[in-house]
């Protein structure tokens, strides 16, 4: 298949710089966390959406990546949309019921990968060749493509439109063999450059360390498509402070990949989720030199990758991870307040909690707390093992009047038996800012 031609990417030759800033993240010297989670405070969600089976009868949906977008004319009917990989994507009101769900698109060939829409993000206003727009954006690891969607709240048939550009080239694969090895597109974030008011997506390497950024562009007919403006490879291998040279341990051939990210829109701040090293703050551009914020307890164990269980048997801890976060980290969302206050919240999948950093650069992203979310009641799980969160500091009527958090649960229960059972969790804002300033 011939692609429309892009501009030629840059490619940041950073990584060996990358490496040794991660050193800058002393190790703690507090107790390691490789048993039961840490004693946090929880929230409780007020509502869930229905269970999706990641199986045949299921369609294969698989909840993965939420989104939330707020309806400025009458906050009460806002929308959450959000990700279920080969089941497309699944749009919900504010109790959680569905209102659309979209299929993703079929295979290219019967041999080839199917559509899978891995994680989602919305970009506000903007202008296409017939008129300007919001749009959810979504990353199809199955096809290494961009997918975007109109929202129109009131649209007859359900609020969301494909407004994909039909020509919309892959983001990393040269051809269908490449995509069908699956090293595609995966985690997401999009960005609005308030010097230019040019909208951009940032997209991470299914295992591979890159990220890419993507300027998107109005195309015919209202469609909307991207070219790539430059890529940064993150390392796949540290330096330890005893001289040792460390790189987690995985299959052979994957490298540490980012899914979770999100951009402070206030500054141009990208944070990015690499999920068994730890979160990385750079600049939205992907110039400059990215730090490492914070670690995973697991950095710098040593492990040994078992072709037959398909496992990795860690070594003896040497001291240098974290004490926050557990891999993988996962769904990175913020929660902005006014003067530059509010915080990062990152998903600790590892131990079912979420951390809670510092959003001002000033105070160097400290840490200020965590939570979990836990049970309502004996039908109203909580979430574990979380993949991606999506959070609003805004008013949404009378349901959730300071604000909402939305988390995938990665475990719904009771679920259906020995079938695979995921979904979402709506939890009220006020009740996790409140946890974080006990």
């Amino acid at each position: 298949m011939t692609r429309p031609r892009t501009a030629r990417p840059l490619v940041l030759a950073v990584a060996t710089a990358l490496a040794a800033a991660a050193l800058a993240v002393p190790a703690r010297a507090d107790a390691r966390h490789h048993g039961p989670a840490r004693t946090l405070p929880a929230v409780v969600p007020r509502a869930e959406t229905p269970v999706l089976h990641d199986d045949e009868a299921g369609g294969n949906a698989d909840a993965d990546d939420p989104a939330i977008w707020r309806n400025r004319a009458a906050p009460a009917r806002s929308l959450v949309i959000a990700t279920a990989k080969e089941g497309g994507l699944r749009v919900y009101d504010l109790d959680a019921r569905p209102v659309q769900s979209i299929a993703a698109p079929p295979a290219a060939g019967p041999d080839d990968a199917p559509g899978r829409f891995n994680n989602v993000d919305l970009v506000q206003g903007l202008r296409l060749s017939s008129g300007r727009a919001d749009l959810a954006v979504t990353s199809d690891r199955g096809h290494d493509r961009l997918r975007f969607y109109r929202i129109d709240r009131d649209r007859a048939g359900g609020p969301l439109t494909d407004v994909t550009d039909p020509a919309a080239p892959a983001v990393f694969s040269r051809d269908q063999a490449e995509i069908n090895d699956q090293r595609t597109a995966y985690g997401l974030a999009t960005w609005t450059d308030p010097a230019s008011g040019k909208a951009f997506a940032l997209v991470s390497r299914r295992e591979r360390t890159a990220v890419t950024l993507l300027e998107l562009l109005p195309a015919a007919g209202g469609t909307v498509t991207y070219r790539t403006i430059r890529t940064l490879e993150l390392p796949a291998s540290f330096r330890l402070p005893n001289g040792t040279s460390w790189a987690p341990c995985g299959e052979p051939g994957e490298l540490p990949q980012v899914e979770g990210m999100v951009v402070d829109p206030a500054n141009g701040t990208l944070y990015a989720g690499q999920e068994d090293v730890g979160i990385w703050r750079l600049r939205a551009d992907l110039t400059g030199t990215p730090k490492l914020v914070d670690k995973v307890r697991e950095y710098g164990v040593p492990g040994v990758y078992d072709e037959e269980t398909e496992e990795c048997t860690p070594g003896a801890d040497p001291g240098f991870g974290g004490t926050r976060i557990s891999s993988d980290v996962e769904g990175l969302t913020l929660v902005t307040e006014p003067g530059g206050d509010g915080y990062l919240l990152a998903s600790s999948q590892g131990d079912d909690t979420f951390a809670a950093y510092d959003r001002e650069l000033a105070d160097r992203n400290e840490y200020e707390g965590g939570f979990r979310v836990g049970p309502a009641s004996r039908v109203l799980d909580g979430s574990e093992e979380c993949d991606g969160a999506a959070a609003l500091n805004a008013p949404l009527g009378p349901k959730y009047p300071h604000g909402l958090l939305v988390v995938q649960d990665g475990h719904d229960t009771p679920g259906d038996g020995d079938r695979p059972s995921t979904g979402f969790k709506f939890v009220d804002l006020g009740s996790v800012l409140d946890a974080l300033d006990r």
